[in-house]
């Protein structure tokens, strides 16, 4: 499988609780943190979820 790397890019102030846990669940804590993850159809959904929160690339 393919490897991604999520980073948060955008605060979560005034975001719903269920977008805030789902950045938790994704291993994203502070601002500009990144966590790679295996791209499968669970973390593809949650960074779907919060699209507008994280910036996502490819890793080789």
């Amino acid at each position: 499988m393919a490897r991604i790397k999520i980073t948060l890019v955008k605060s979560t102030i005034g975001s719903d609780k269920t977008q805030v846990g789902t950045i938790q669940a994704l291993g994203l804590r502070k601002m500009n943190s990144s966590r790679e993850h295996e791209a499968t159809p669970q973390i593809l959904g949650m960074v779907a979820k919060v699209r507008h929160l994280v910036r996502v690339e490819e890793v080789k």
